[in-house]
């Protein structure tokens, strides 16, 4: 592959990475230092599979928010949730109703994992939002 096809895919990944965790998130991909796995993240993760249509980002990100919790990761339910709230994406109430679902489908350990997510996520989301 050439490098202008290479550097394609990471234009292209770094757009999508910016489209799914709201606008001005690149920087912090441009804050990392690359590495292979960056670039797998990147060019595959986000450059081919989130940039697929038949699935929206809302949908993909609901996808990612149920499997994470499931991990009962309050870490990575943080990133997706802010994105979500800067996007616009899930309302207050449907954050409520997640957690009630997720509680009989994930158990309650995972889903306090999911609110304690959703507490940081719009902690974080405010602090992005008096940044810009």
């Amino acid at each position: 592959m050439g490098e202008d096809a290479l550097t394609d895919k990471w234009a292209k990944g770094v757009e999508v990475f910016d489209a799914v965790y709201g606008k001005g998130s690149a920087k912090m991909v441009a804050s990392v230092p690359r590495s292979p796995y960056l670039t797998e993240t990147v060019e595959h993760l986000f450059g081919d599979i989130w940039a697929t249509s038949a699935l929206s980002i809302r949908d993909k990100r609901l996808m990612v928010i149920g499997a994470t919790t499931m991990l009962g990761r309050a870490d990575l339910l943080e990133i997706q949730i802010a994105g979500a709230i800067l996007n616009g994406e899930i309302t207050d109430e449907q954050f409520e109703e997640m957690k009630l679902l997720m509680l009989f489908y994930a158990g309650a350990g995972n889903t306090t994992a999911l609110s304690q997510g959703i507490d940081m996520a719009r902690k974080r989301a405010a602090t992005l939002r008096e940044e810009d």
